[in-house]
This record gives C-alpha cells, sequence and structure tokens, in this order.
C-alpha cells in the first residue's frame, strides 16, 4: 500500500485531506486504481470514509477530472463519482459520457448506465436496452436501473415474456433485470417463476432485493418463507454467506420463530437448524468470510437453536402433501414411515422419486412399495433409479 493510500484511507484529518485534494485536484488515477483494487481489503466503513472525503474535494472547477477514473470500477466509489457528474452535468459533459457509453470499456459503460439513469438523454436510450442483459453484472444491473427510473414499458415487457418462454437462464436473467428495474408489482409473478425453476435458490435470492423480507412475509406469508427456504438450501453454494446482512436474516429468523406453531413456518425452521450447523462447522463455507460475518452465523445459530427441535417435528407430517411447496423439504425430516408411503401415490414423479429415496434411508423400501412407486411413473430415467434403489 502505498503512503498515499494509507493516509487516503487513514484517520488523521490534515493527511486524508490533503490527499483527497491531490487526488481530484491532480487527478491522479493511479492512486484511484490502486484505491480500486484495494477494495477486498479495506473495511467497508473505510470505503465509506474515502467516498465522503473524494466528495467533499470535488467542484465546478474539477469535476470533469473525474472523468478520468472511469477507467477503473468500483460499486464502492460508483455513487460518488457519478452523483458528482450529475451536479455539474453540461450538455459537453452528457456528449462525453455517451461515447463512453457507446464506445467506452466496460468499467466505463458501467459507471455511464448510473449516469444515464438520471440524466435521461434520449440518445443514450437504445445502449441502455442493449447492455440491459449484459455478462457483466453490475452493467446489466444499472442499465436495469435506469429503465426502470425511464418508466420504459418495452423493456419491462420484454423481461416478462422471458419470464413466460425463455429457458431458465433466460427467466433468471429476466429476474435480475426486474429486480433492478425496481417494479414491486412483478413480485408475484416471479414467485411463480421460482416454483417452476429449476434454479429456485438463484431467483429466491434475486427477490429480497426488490421488497425485504419483512413486508414480503406481511404480503405473501408462504410464498416467502418458500423463497427463505430456497435462500437458506442454497446459503455458501450458491449464493453468498453475506446475504445474511443484506436480508437481514438474524431479525426475520426471529420473527419467523414467533410464528413456530405454523408448519410452513416449523419446516422451514429445521431446514434453517440443519444449515447452520453444516455452515458453522464446517471451515470450507466461512474460511474466507470476515470475523463478523463468522460472528453473524454463530448468533444465528444460537437464535435458531433456542427453540426445541422436537417442538417442530410434530409439524412435519402437515406438510407431506404432494400440495405443499415445501414437501420436498418435510421429506428430508420425516420419520413417519405410513406418513411418507402415502405420497408414492403422488401425481409429480420428481416427489415420487425423493418419496422412494427417504424410504431407502429408512429402511422400509420393500417390494410392494417399489411396485406403487412405479405405477405412476412414465420417466424412464426416474424409474430406472427407483429399480436400482
Amino acid at each position: 500500500m502505498s503512503e498515499n493510500l494509507k493516509k487516503l484511507t487513514g484517520k488523521n484529518k490534515n493527511d486524508y485531506e490533503a490527499v483527497a485534494n491531490h487526488l481530484v485536484n491532480d487527478c491522479d488515477t493511479e492512486l484511484f486504481k490502486e484505491l480500486v483494487e484495494s477494495d477486498g481489503f479495506l473495511f467497508d466503513f473505510v470505503k465509506q470514509n474515502v467516498a465522503e472525503r473524494i466528495a467533499k474535494e470535488v467542484n465546478e472547477t474539477n469535476y470533469k477530472n473525474l472523468v478520468q477514473f472511469l477507467k477503473y470500477y468500483s460499486p464502492y466509489y460508483e455513487d460518488v463519482i457519478v452523483a458528482s457528474l450529475v451536479r455539474y452535468a453540461d450538455e459537453d459533459l452528457t456528449d462525453l459520457m455517451l461515447e463512453k457509453f457507446e464506445n467506452g470499456s466496460i468499467e466505463e459503460k458501467i459507471y455511464s448506465a448510473k449516469y444515464f439513469a438520471q440524466i435521461q438523454d434520449p440518445l443514450a436510450h437504445e445502449c441502455l436496452k442493449t447492455n440491459a442483459y449484459s455478462d457483466n453484472e453490475y452493467l446489466a444491473q444499472n442499465c436495469a436501473s435506469a429503465l426502470g427510473q425511464w418508466h420504459d414499458e418495452e423493456s419491462y415487457h420484454i423481461a416478462i415474456t422471458k419470464l413466460h418462454t425463455g429457458d431458465d437462464f433466460d427467466k433468471l436473467a429476466a429476474v435480475k433485470f426486474l429486480v433492478a428495474y425496481g417494479e414491486k408489482s412483478v413480485i408475484p409473478v416471479i414467485f411463480d417463476t421460482m416454483k417452476n425453476s429449476t434454479m429456485p435458490e438463484n431467483i429466491a435470492g434475486e427477490i429480497p432485493y426488490l421488497e425485504n423480507l419483512f413486508d414480503l412475509l406481511d404480503k405473501y406469508y408462504e410464498n416467502t418463507l418458500l423463497a427463505i427456504n430456497y435462500i437458506i438450501n442454497g446459503l455458501g453454494e450458491i449464493l453468498p454467506p453475506s446475504v445474511v446482512f443484506d436480508f437481514e436474516f438474524f431479525e426475520v429468523f426471529e420473527r419467523i420463530i414467533h410464528n413456530s406453531d405454523d408448519s410452513k413456518a416449523a419446516i422451514v425452521i429445521l431446514n434453517a437448524q440443519e444449515k447452520f450447523d453444516i455452515l458453522t462447522e464446517n471451515d470450507e463455507y466461512l474460511f474466507e468470510e470476515n470475523k463478523e460475518t463468522k460472528n453473524e452465523f454463530q448468533d444465528i445459530k444460537r437464535l435458531l437453536k433456542s427453540i426445541n427441535k422436537k417442538s417442530l417435528e410434530k409439524y412435519i407430517n402437515d406438510e407431506l402433501k404432494e400440495d405443499s411447496p415445501l414437501v420436498f423439504t418435510a421429506l428430508d425430516f420425516a420419520t413417519d414411515v405410513v406418513a411418507v408411503r402415502e405420497l408414492l401415490k403422488s401425481n409429480n414423479q420428481t416427489l415420487i422419486l425423493k418419496t422412494a429415496e427417504i424410504l431407502k434411508h429408512l429402511g422400509s423400501f420393500d417390494e410392494t412399495a417399489k411396485t406403487v412407486a412405479l405405477l405412476k411413473v412414465t420417466d424412464i430415467n426416474i424409474k430406472a433409479i427407483i429399480r436400482a434403489l
């Protein structure tokens, strides 16, 4: 770390003010590049302090220097840079930002998309639409968010169409678009997409960025519990551990625990108890996480353990129904062989397979059960698995 970066990120007011002034007024792109490359090593509060220090130095005589920083993207300095450019925007700057958006690097395009969310120049409209499904997550998100602020109905309806007609990757991309677009009325449609996707954990992990889980529980209780259950399943493998902070999981679980006499809430808590045991007892999941994240996982684990597992298990059979969205999770905890065997009569072939596997695990998958399981199964692959059990 260079001496200037140490001063810029440090606590000495005289030092950091002098370096921030130098950074902006002398357009020190090498120092800004070093700052961006240090994102992974600096605490969030330090990066927030640096952003505020940069903001204080920007004025009407030096703001165009920030354009040189657009070559180096950081989500931590994006807001201060774009807000400063927007504050002093004029026709020349907007033309320059449009040129960056059309012909610049990916990093420049990301900043430009954010700029045109507020400076709604019609000439930027096509670029926003073109890049709304970019492979770069930040660029796609900024374009979708800008189109939402423009109230662009065409792009909104294209995304809705993708939810109904696209493959699972197209559907996930459409969900991400709609979340960034910011239209909350689409949440019920996203829930339906989640239920019918082979990537439900990915979709569930997007929904709380559109509306927080507390409000979602108020409006769509059962669907939100299902989404939380998928998020639990995806934690540490599909979804990063840090989402426990984004989604305020500790407080969310406090609320769900208050409803633990509801069978669906009970199943979600059982699943969470098991998953947080796995995540905290295997170093591979949290090894690279900071102390704050590890402590949060331990706190959530203790909270979940505060409710007795036996008091939850009595609700398992209530969710052993074909029409329960939590039936697959309930099966993981089921021990009542009679109740489980009833699911062999299901019309859902995947559920029949899961039921057969659970019965095998319980030592109760006899020839009679196998015959019943095969009666309704037409999928040759599922038939082969069941016969092999």
